[in-house]
């Protein structure tokens, strides 16, 4: 068949034919013509011969001279070695998981990223493991760790193919080059290797010996062993490779660089090809089998791993290197290693259904935006063009499960998470809901449980406070009335006075009891804490989406507090839970107060600053809305029952207008 490469001492006709048939075939033809070719095939062979055997003695009268002073020593730390063998865990990559089971990034050791995924024998199919042994190791279930014929018989084949058609070293010196004694081109070092290679044959079963080896080989393009390498190259489960792609997989272990189906596609063409000529000879196929798979293309696309490039993923990752409360390890090396090498699966709490929900609404809603996720804004102090974004996030109620983090415009792009980095931005008027909560609760000075009915003036107001040389002056939007409808035109001095009376501080330990975890009160010169803002209300502080989120999932949930997260469960490499997430949920405000609250976002929503929050299905929900001073900070936070979000925007480099 076209294309098909048989090796010259494998082309007999059948299975049982005789081996010496191919050497008749050359000779055959007329008188003169079987004369020459003959002579012919008599003169390589003995060439062929002659190199071998000058190799061989190279090497042995090499091996003499240099042995000789060190052989005690080589023999005595084999010695040393006897029954000591230690085979260190293979490094092996950690996936995580969306909260369906979706892959979402891989995650390897940056400064050697070794893509792993071990496999068990039972689970390699016959396609690949006997393409490797026919390939690398033609008699591994014969020999004792070593095989002289082999290397002798390997010299002589790659002398005829011209090429790498066969390996001298076995399976088992290849685990231990791989696994122990380096590669160093040394003949100290390949005493060592066989000594330990017979002695790891003793310890270890050849199925154990070749599941290791499948596990650990290098096959190009990042990825180590069979199952990360059927992903890289035919985006299977290596289970499901057929011949010709367990053909390849082996042809590409000796130079997988220079064999890359991709780059060099007729040398990889090629090398298969001499696998199926070892597959041939070891009676593996017939060669209507290897014509047919020869026939099977290469494959024309690489599949690397998802990239953890991602806000969610980011931070989960963060959290795994940062946090020891997942059981990964008690020092940053340890967890370093778990994470990157320990073939952990972390399934997370993300939803990408409603992710794209988010980016779709962001894409829809910001302004003279042209690819959906920045616009255009000018820095009026440098008067330089700089871009402005959305970063939201979204918080289940009922358990704290983050659902929902969009970061910026795009990882890639800008990698600092503007919704879960401190310091964040300043919160605005949706810093109000927290002196709602604070009054309703009776936590004010003056004793008293409010409601939403309660009366309060809008208009003009003057405040003087300690350590200020001037007043603080603000203009009013309403006169007296309800504390529902203050928050609906969301009047500063309306909610200025609200604040004096439930107390600046307690307003300040309600946000923190919530889930604000930035800083609320000011510092003096030693950059100690001294009280909170006398403007706290007014949103002068700053915070973070996901913190604003967080709390305001607590009205949602009837005043339980659920600590946001985002990592639900953590298996090791065997499939054993080594971290499960437990909801522990906290009362931060009574029931009636979060259902005040509800009350008065909910109306805020309807018919008040945050009305185009309305669900176009009408389903209720409540929310509330937040300019700073010039528009450089811009929020909604809102929630249903069933979810909690905050949507900030504005410039990531600074309070630009």
């Amino acid at each position: 068949p076209v294309g098909h490469v048989v090796l010259p001492s494998m082309t007999a006709t059948s299975k049982t034919s005789n081996r010496r048939a191919p050497y008749a075939a050359r000779c055959g033809g007329g008188r003169g013509g079987r004369y020459a070719a003959c002579t012919v095939v008599v003169v390589r062979r003995f060439l062929r011969f002659v190199l071998v055997m000058a190799a061989l003695v190279g090497v042995m009268s090499a091996s003499l001279v240099l042995i000789g002073p060190h052989l005690i020593t080589v023999v005595s730390a084999h010695r040393s070695d006897h029954e000591r063998i230690n085979l260190k865990p293979l490094a092996e990559r950690s996936l995580i998981f969306d909260s369906f089971g979706n892959l979402q990034g891989t995650m390897t050791n940056s400064s050697d990223p070794q893509n792993r995924s071990q496999v068990p024998i039972g689970d390699i199919p016959e396609t690949v493991k006997w393409s490797v042994i026919a390939q690398e190791d033609a008699q591994f279930y014969e020999h004792s760790g070593v095989n002289v014929r082999a290397i002798l018989r390997a010299v002589d084949a790659n002398l005829e193919s011209g090429g790498v058609s066969q390996g001298g070293s076995t399976i088992t010196q290849q685990v231990v080059k791989n696994s122990l004694v380096g590669d160093e081109e040394s003949l100290s070092r390949k005493l060592r290797e066989a000594f330990l290679a017979v002695e790891l044959e003793k310890q270890m079963s050849k199925d154990e010996i070749l599941e290791r080896y499948l596990n650990s080989v290098y096959f190009g393009g990042g990825a180590y062993g069979v199952q990360a390498a059927a992903e890289y190259y035919f985006r299977k489960d290596v289970g499901d490779l057929n011949w010709a792609e367990g053909a390849l997989l082996a042809a590409l272990i000796r130079a997988p660089n220079d064999y890359d189906p991709f780059k060099n596609p007729e040398l990889a063409r090629r090398q298969r090809s001499l696998v199926f000529g070892r597959l041939l000879a070891t009676e593996r196929l017939t060669e209507d089998e290897v014509a047919f798979s020869e026939g099977i293309p290469l494959p024309t696309e690489p599949n690397p791993p998802i990239p953890p490039y991602d806000y969610f993923v980011e931070e989960v990752k963060q959290q795994l290197l940062n946090d020891p409360r997942f059981g990964l390890g008690s020092t940053p090396a340890a967890r370093n290693r778990a994470v990157f090498e320990g073939g952990i699966r972390v399934y997370t709490t993300y939803d990408p259904d409603l992710q794209a929900k988010a980016i779709q609404a962001r894409q829809e809603t910001l302004p003279k935006s042209e690819d959906g996720a920045t616009f255009e804004v000018r820095n009026p102090r440098t008067g330089e063009i700089t871009f402005g974004t959305q970063a939201i996030a979204s918080i289940e109620p009922s358990t704290g499960a983050v659902r929902v983090l969009v970061g910026g415009p795009g990882f890639e792009r800008w990698q600092y998470n503007l919704a879960t980095k401190s310091p964040g931005r300043q919160a605005g008027s949706t810093m109000k809901v927290y002196t709602l909560a604070t009054l309703l609760e009776g936590d004010g000075n003056d004793g008293i449980e409010h409601v939403p009915s309660d009366t309060v003036s809008g208009g003009r107001c003057t405040f003087k406070f300690p350590g200020e040389t001037k007043p603080y002056s603000l203009s009013g939007n309403t006169g007296f009335t309800t504390i529902t409808k203050i928050t609906q035109v969301s009047s500063n001095c309306g909610f200025m006075r609200l604040s004096q009376v439930a107390g600046v501080e307690n307003v300040a330990l309600m946000a923190t009891r919530l889930g604000i975890t930035s800083e609320l009160y000011l510092k003096d010169g030693d950059g100690q804490p001294t009280a909170p803002p006398w403007n706290l209300t007014l949103g002068t502080m700053e915070v973070t989406p996901l913190d604003m989120a967080a709390a305001y999932a607590v009205f949602a949930n009837d005043g339980l507090r659920n600590e946001p997260y985002l990592v639900d469960r953590i298996e090791d490499r065997n499939g054993k839970v080594i971290y499960q997430h437990q909801s522990e949920p906290e009362r931060i405000v009574s029931q009636q107060t979060a259902r005040l609250v509800t009350e008065i976002l909910a109306a805020n929503v309807t018919g008040g600053t945050g009305r185009n929050a309305r669900i176009s299905s009408g389903q209720p929900a409540a929310g509330k809305t937040g300019t700073t001073n010039d528009a450089t900070d811009v929020w909604f936070v809102g929630y249903t029952p069933q979810l909690a979000t905050a949507v900030w925007m504005g410039a990531p480099e600074g309070a630009i207008s």
